[in-house]
């Protein structure tokens, strides 16, 4: 009598260890729940004999229930399955996290019908079940099925396998949180992190936030905790000097010596001495043992600047001291060790000299180890007005003015010039605006005549003394429409003129004021 009974209950149990471990499947096949529920209805409705069934989500925000997803049920169906909290069978569910087991739906007055899939209620008795899907003790949605009521339909195991079921969509959901938090954290953290390091790889003194500035940043940071020699490539005026104080004073040397060294600028009779150093006596003059560059920068970093100019004697002594770390002072025997990192920056193409034989190819191979290219400024040109805005607040202090503003005419000048003399010939030239100026602000007259070409101004070429003086006018009628935010009265009582002499030359230079407003 038994055997009956406990075949059908086996079998039972496989189907559902079936189900589950096809539902488990599925939940790991997509990140997106969406697209793994349609196929876990469907394998419901396969296994479970069910007619239709629904996955419903609670919106926190409205406050309203709608069907994410169903089976058996039409487009227009599910549309119209909306809820409020607590309203119907699936409200209630959600709002209280109990499960409801509605023996017979035609006989419940909560049960909504919302969908209209269920038109015939009373021909066909239909059974209806709907559990909560829980994220800790909070619903956030619903799982329900409808099926065929009948005797040998067992409504207590159908709520158990959909109890389990809307568990695992639980922990699938809770999962995907927390991939989706941990990336979002990530992803936060990795900005700040490369926030941090541009930060600390942006020293004071190197202004700059274009891409290319940007790079040698990177590289800069890449480079400052080794001990790796460094070649700094650019044109004159560029700022590489200021690379290399970035890189020592980054450095786990920065505690020591930081020794520069121009080589264009020491003649060659005493280059060699200043490098190593001399004995007592070595030479006419030499009236006492002096320590040269290289000793003075034992344990820091050794600087030369313009290392294309060093002469070939030299270069063979430089790149003795590079391989072997170790030297001989002029005039002496002994050999000196030294622990020193180099740096060296040049604005000659080290590799043409090499094929000039006017510089050691294996020095430059020793000198190359870890090249950074200084961009000139005409290839950085948003980083002029950052350059140009610092030199000004420098040279107001150090003149005792209050420089506030660059008149517009002047910033078209600064960006249209092509600056071959780079940031030191930027510096130069608001150094001198700043002294001329007497009205706290730099006007385009201030700037040297060479920025004032008819390329930089706009003007024809072979301009006159009238053209001259219209570019002037025009120049101090825009500035007073940018002080005035494009007012044409307050602009003219700024210059001490009328109105209507105002709006000719507004007319007369093709002005637009409304470009100066800061109404939207």
């Amino acid at each position: 009598m038994n055997v009956p009974t406990k075949e059908p209950k086996a079998k039972r149990e496989l189907e559902e260890l079936s189900l589950l471990f096809e539902i488990s499947q599925t939940l790991e096949k997509s990140l997106d729940l969406r697209e793994v529920v349609g196929p876990l209805l469907r394998a419901m409705a396969s296994k479970m004999g069910m007619m239709r069934g629904t996955l419903t989500l609670l919106n926190r925000e409205t406050g309203e229930i709608a069907i994410e997803q169903a089976y058996g049920l039409s487009e227009s169906q599910r549309e119209r399955g909306k809820y409020k909290l607590g309203e119907g069978i699936t409200g209630k569910v959600i709002q209280t996290g109990k499960p409801a087991v509605i023996p017979r739906i035609s006989e419940e007055p909560l049960f909504l019908n919302r969908t209209g899939a269920r038109e015939d209620l009373k021909k066909r008795d239909i059974s209806f079940i709907c559990v909560p899907i829980k994220l800790g003790k909070e619903s956030i949605g619903a799982l329900s099925v409808d099926r065929l009521f009948g005797d040998t339909v067992s409504l207590k195991e159908d709520l158990r396998l959909l109890s389990i079921i809307s568990s695992m969509i639980g922990q699938a959901v809770r999962l995907r949180q927390q991939m989706r938090t941990e990336r979002t954290q990530l992803l936060e953290e990795n900005i700040h992190l490369k926030e941090q390091l541009q930060d600390r790889f942006r020293p004071a003194n190197i202004i700059g936030n274009s891409n290319v500035m940007q790079a040698v940043y990177d590289l800069i940071a890449q480079v400052s905790k080794s001990n790796t020699t460094v070649l700094i490539r650019g044109e004159s005026g560029t700022g590489k000097e200021l690379v290399a104080n970035a890189i020592h004073y980054n450095s786990l040397r920065v505690s020591k010596p930081f020794i520069k060294v121009n080589c264009a600028a020491l003649p060659e009779t005493v280059i060699e001495s200043e490098l190593f150093g001399h004995e007592k006596g070595a030479f006419t003059g030499a009236v006492g043992q002096r320590k040269g560059r290289f000793e003075l920068a034992h344990g820091g970093t050794i600087f030369f600047d313009e290392v294309g100019d060093l002469s070939p004697a030299t270069q063979i002594k430089f790149l003795r001291v590079l391989q072997e770390k170790e030297f001989e002072r002029v005039g002496g025997i002994a050999t000196v060790k030294t622990d020193v990192r180099v740096i060296a920056a040049t604005n000659r193409n080290l590799k043409t000299l090499v094929e000039e034989e006017k510089f050691r190819e294996d020095l430059y191979y020793r000198l190359n180890v870890f090249p950074i290219y200084m961009p000139p400024l005409r290839e950085r040109k948003t980083d002029i007005l950052l350059l140009a805005d610092y030199f000004v607040e420098k040279y107001s202090k150090a003149n005792h003015k209050n420089i506030c503003r660059i008149s517009t005419p002047a910033i078209d000048m600064l960006m249209s010039y092509h600056w071959p003399g780079n940031v030191r010939e930027l510096e130069n030239c608001i150094e001198r605006a700043v002294i001329l100026s007497n009205d706290d602000v730099i006007h385009g007259h201030h700037l040297p005549p060479t920025l004032q070409t008819a390329e930089a101004t706009g003007t024809a070429s072979g301009g006159n003394l009238q053209e001259t003086l219209d570019n002037l006018e025009r120049e101090l009628i825009l500035d007073a429409l940018k002080s005035s935010r494009g007012n044409k009265t307050k602009a003219a009582r700024l210059l001490g003129i009328t109105e209507r002499l105002m709006g000719l030359r507004v007319k007369k230079y093709g002005i637009t004021p409304k470009r100066f407003s800061t109404k939207k």
